[in-house]
């Protein structure tokens, strides 16, 4: 588990800010360096409170957040207001969005799938209306790179000698679907734990953003409907799909790239989670690999994904499909 003691600058950051003698809270770590913490202001100055990220240099940069955040803002989607910033200590004091988040919302009320999940579906919709914002593009290079991870991490853990080579060109036979001709801001951890029910109306707020691309609006689809941290059941993902198309028009060449990027997405978690467990001690994340599995194998089964699938036939045997840390016992 993360550290959560508050950094040591904290206290006098918020001091140099209007929030001395805020108490500091923990929130939550994430899979990065990044550690959150809530600052209460006392009840004299109206009981305000505010999100304190610890993004500590030289691991994290809290800069492509920023700014992403102030893109996000001027296109009037709900992503926190920066209240203040020390770069140098890679503090942030950020609007505090509250604690519902869609994810706990949907596990009170099953009932509501659907229509808790439909708002977060309408804004991937606007999103794809706006021209991509000022971040780096989402090309052959990275998709290739992150899928990588699968190789590299993934297969050793479970005694795998896989064929680099193959696994290469199987790829490469299908990532032409994955590339948008006009591109748009993905926000690439656009799930249920990032979206938040902020407010009386429940509008959606946005986090953890700060690793956006410039890519196919398909892939924040994905991760919204192929949720590695929580179970999307097939039939939600294809109503939720079904709405998506409706209002943006995407036909059967945007299902192709929905599953070579759910494949490439699922592949890369893969390598991510048993790294997480590997390298960082994390092994809690080895856990939610069947899970992951599962959406993966469902885009495998995809016409589209042909190649690929034929290459994780002859390497990945189905006992080997599952819990790294489990299988590696």
């Amino acid at each position: 588990m993360a550290d959560m003691t508050p950094p040591p600058g904290a206290a006098a950051f918020l001091d140099a800010h209007g929030w001395g003698g805020a108490q500091i809270l923990p929130v939550a770590g994430d899979a990065s360096f990044r550690r959150y913490f809530r600052a209460i202001d006392g009840a004299e100055k109206g009981g305000r409170q505010a999100i304190l990220m610890d993004a500590p240099p030289p691991h994290e940069d809290p800069r492509p957040f920023i700014a992403i955040a102030e893109w996000l803002v001027a296109h009037d989607f709900a992503a926190p207001a920066i209240l203040a910033c020390d770069l140098d200590q890679g503090l942030v004091l950020i609007e505090d969005f509250g604690d519902d988040r869609l994810r706990e919302a949907i596990d009170a009320a099953p009932d509501e799938e659907l229509s808790l999940y439909a708002p977060a579906i309408d804004l991937l919709v606007r999103l794809r209306a706006e021209p991509a914002g000022p971040v780096p593009p989402y090309d052959r290079a990275v998709l290739k790179r992150e899928a990588g991870l699968f190789v590299e991490w993934y297969c050793p853990a479970v005694g795998i000698e896989p064929d680099l080579a193959g696994w290469d060109a199987a790829w490469e036979a299908v990532f032409d679907h994955g590339i948008a001709e006009t591109p748009v801001t993905v926000l690439r951890d656009y799930h249920a734990e990032n979206l938040m029910l902020v407010g009386p109306a429940r509008s959606l707020g946005l986090l953890d953003f700060q690793d956006a691309l410039a890519g196919h609006p398909a892939y924040d689809l994905v991760s919204l409907l192929q949720d590695a941290r929580r179970t999307v059941d097939p039939v939600v993902e294809a109503a939720m799909l079904a709405r998506y198309r409706a209002v943006a028009d995407a036909g059967e060449e945007f299902m192709n790239a929905y599953h070579v990027l759910g494949a490439q997405r699922n592949a890369k978690i893969l390598g991510i989670f048993t790294r997480l467990w590997k390298r960082d001690g994390k092994p809690h994340y080895a856990t939610m690999c069947p899970r992951v599995w599962t959406y993966l194998e469902r885009d495998l089964a995809q016409p589209v994904m042909a190649p690929v699938a034929s290459w994780f036939a002859a390497n990945v045997p189905p006992a080997l499909r599952g819990d790294p840390l489990a299988l590696s016992a």
